[in-house]
């Protein structure tokens, strides 16, 4: 029996595979551990494919050093445009926009740190308003905020808060100073706290190792989150990273593939850099991933939901919360 095989069983029978083996999944054969991923994700979480969509409510001029962003204040991009919080009127035209393309799930971003008391009071509103009016479920991703601030969130009508870890404990200090591993864990700890799912993962191809992908799953793991974007960089000019290589769709659909063992019940999520894929995702939807942002991204352009609903239907998924 291949590792592969071996470690698959070791799932079905409700265990966790360790970092040692996960490691070892990357020298796998891709296409064996591809279909492997996928039988998994039939069996944990059946033809559900969870889409969502994200509105950049606030642009610009953000105080974070993150050397991967557009908007980061500290270098010098092509992403000139900035603005505050979105109205409510805003974010309610997106929100039906959205739903009427089938989609169940709205994401509101905001760049910063965080949202100030005064902003969470306004966005809190609109997603009232939001939740009044349209059958869509709400996410947000504010930041760095604390349980008080998440709890009215939550009492707003949100549902999901979405704070990425971007790398491992071990590789984040290369990829941002202005805040810490530990402030972005407690900002998933305090959502939980307050009742709130969470959704968190981060960027591939920032010049981590395998090893620091998988560092990364099992924290995620250990914070009990089953929602995962697994983001491709985009080298955006004006960024530290603007010259790193892009990942090929195979080692991208690898890092799916282990992501899928390693979570074996969640919602791995195709999100930014997905469109620099050949294929746009199809592979890595037949390697384990089995949920996707859709959509234009924060700065550069996504695939259209009525793009990824046809894709959805060809491979057999329903979207579904």
């Amino acid at each position: 029996m291949s590792l592969t095989e071996e470690l698959k069983q070791k799932i079905y029978a409700g265990a966790d595979i360790t970092r040692e083996e996960a490691v070892a999944l990357s020298g796998e054969p891709l296409d064996k551990l591809s279909a492997a991923a996928n039988e998994i994700r039939e069996k944990m979480c059946r033809n559900r494919f969870d889409m969502c969509t994200i509105v950049n409510g606030k642009c610009g001029k953000c105080s974070e050093d993150c050397k991967y962003c557009a908007q980061s204040a500290h270098y010098h991009t092509d992403c000139k445009e900035t603005y505050p919080l979105l109205s409510t009127e805003e974010l309610l035209a997106g929100a039906r926009h959205n739903r009427e393309q089938g989609v169940l799930r709205y994401s509101i971003v905001t760049s910063g740190r965080s949202l100030s008391d005064k902003e969470v009071e306004q966005v809190c509103e609109s997603i009232r308003e939001i939740r009044s009016n349209v059958d869509i479920q709400i996410c947000v991703s504010f930041g760095l905020l604390g349980e008080e601030q998440f709890r009215k969130i939550k009492e707003a009508g949100a549902s999901r808060v979405h704070c990425n870890l971007e790398s491992s404990r071990n590789y984040f200090p290369e990829v941002c100073t202005t805040h810490s591993y530990d402030e972005k864990i407690a900002a998933l700890k305090a959502a939980k706290a307050a009742g709130l799912s969470v959704c968190a993962g981060g960027i591939m191809g920032l010049g981590e190792t395998m090893e620091d992908r998988i560092d990364m799953a099992l924290t995620l793991r250990e914070l009990g989150v089953k929602s995962v974007p697994v983001n491709l960089l985009n080298p955006i000019k004006g960024t530290p990273y603007e010259n790193n290589t892009i990942l090929t769709n195979d080692e991208f659909c690898r890092i799916i593939a282990i992501f899928r063992f390693l979570i074996p019940d969640g919602a791995i999520r195709l999100a930014g850099g997905r469109g620099l894929l050949g294929d746009k995702g199809e592979k890595c939807f037949q390697s384990g991933a089995n949920a996707a942002i859709s959509g234009d991204m924060l700065t550069t352009a996504g695939i259209t939901a009525a793009t990824d609903m046809e894709l959805v239907k060809k491979l057999g998924y329903q979207v579904q919360l």
